[in-house]
């Protein structure tokens, strides 16, 4: 009997501590379930509070969008004006300069006039006269223009690389293009028609030349092509070319103490070669120091020098040179390309002096020209600019002794 109330008590205390358990385990659980659902519901509002900042930034947004692009439309409007003023401006300025008239001054002795007839300003002896005359004679030349103005311009077509040169045989209607500024290749073509109508260089006939041109300094005269080379860093060549029979007839070296750019904005070109009604010339700089670009007449047969000027105009902000009757026009620009201007003269003759000549622009066109060619027989210029082959026509006038 007592073994029976032993295990009936022991029993009901078993089943009473197994009730105390679970309900602990289930008292637990819910408290841990809670706690998960109050961090549910704080991630739940975080997450409206971010979207509604989100919504707000957005709307922010797509406001300072539409009032830049609003500013940005009347920007454009206003750059848009300034442009056809500055357009406006330059076509004004171009006007002015084709009706202005070169003032051009040298010899106080003697005159040239207009109409091309030679007088002396006072009545002397006839030997007095003959003396004056003889003097004049020796130191002037048949080619007695300068210029004027740029008549008009034409862009023929775009071929190559930025930097390059084209000119045209003055003894023939042939083409020829130096591409680049360096190679041992020339395109000649057998008009400027027939280069303005090919696709590239294609259809052209190709010059392998014995040895590399260095920069677009080279010059055509009379049936010759006269071209620089560079062996070393101060053995600069001047190299005589004969098309004909595809041979080099003579080498010279020309005066320098080290290699300097004739042009401080082109400083591919070496020297610069180039024809006009009085033969051959060469432009170059001395050394990197001389501030001053150098004049040298050359012998077209044997490229011996005959005379050396200093022709007191600057390399810097210079980016090409032509010669026209024996005078030197630099051509400037800036370092960012602007409007190309002649803002020195030198005349080897003493005729046309840079303080009295006129300032000459070209018209404002796409960069800055890498070489300038001019030809006597078409009293054009070829130009090359950014890759453009231009042609200017100039207008010329006599050149006055006052």
């Amino acid at each position: 009997m007592k073994l029976v109330l032993v295990l009936l008590v022991s029993t009901a205390w078993t089943f009473t501590g197994a009730q105390y358990y679970y309900q602990g385990l289930m008292d637990y659980l819910e408290n841990r379930l809670l706690a998960i659902e109050d961090r549910m519901q704080f991630w739940h509002d975080q997450s409206h509070r971010y979207h509604t900042e989100l919504l707000d930034f957005k709307k922010l947004t797509v406001e300072a969008v539409e009032g830049i692009k609003n500013e940005h439309g009347l920007l454009f409007k206003d750059l848009e004006g300034a442009a056809a003023r500055v357009d406006r401006v330059e076509r004004e300025m171009d006007y002015v300069e084709t009706q202005t008239s070169p003032r051009a001054c040298a010899n106080k002795a003697d005159k040239v006039v207009e109409q091309g007839a030679w007088g002396l300003q006072e009545s002397r002896g006839e030997e007095e006269e003959e003396e004056d005359w003889e003097e004049l004679y020796s130191r002037v030349s048949d080619c007695v223009e300068i210029i004027s103005g740029i008549r008009s311009v034409k862009i023929l077509k775009r071929v190559g690389s930025p930097r390059g040169m084209w000119t045209r045989d003055p003894r023939s209607s042939k083409v020829y293009v130096f591409n680049g500024t360096s190679g041992d290749s020339v395109y000649q073509f057998k008009s400027v028609r027939d280069f303005s109508r090919s696709p590239g260089v294609t259809g052209s006939r190709r010059l392998r030349l014995p040895s590399d041109w260095i920069g677009p300094g080279s010059a055509v005269y009379n049936g010759y092509l006269y071209y620089i080379q560079q062996e070393a860093d101060t053995d600069v060549q001047v190299v005589k070319y004969d098309m004909l029979s595809g041979s080099v007839t003579d080498i010279a070296m020309f005066p320098v103490e080290s290699q300097a750019a004739v042009y401080s904005l082109n400083p591919e070109t070496v020297a610069d070669l180039a024809a006009d009604d009085e033969g051959l010339w060469l432009l170059y700089a001395t050394s990197d120091s001389e501030p001053n670009i150098y004049l040298a007449k050359m012998d077209p047969a044997t490229l011996d020098i005959e005379q050396i000027w200093d022709t007191r105009c600057p390399r810097e902000n210079a980016e090409a040179a032509f010669i026209v009757c024996g005078t030197v026009y630099v051509v400037y620009n800036t370092r960012l390309a602007s409007r190309s201007r002649v803002q020195c003269i030198f005349d080897v003759n003493d005729m046309v002096i840079s303080e009295e000549a006129p300032l000459l622009y070209f018209p404002r066109r796409y960069g800055s020209h890498a070489s300038l060619k001019y030809n006597p027989e078409e009293r054009q210029l070829y130009g090359w600019d950014d890759g453009y082959q231009i042609i200017y026509r100039l207008t010329m006038k006599r050149k006055l002794l006052v």
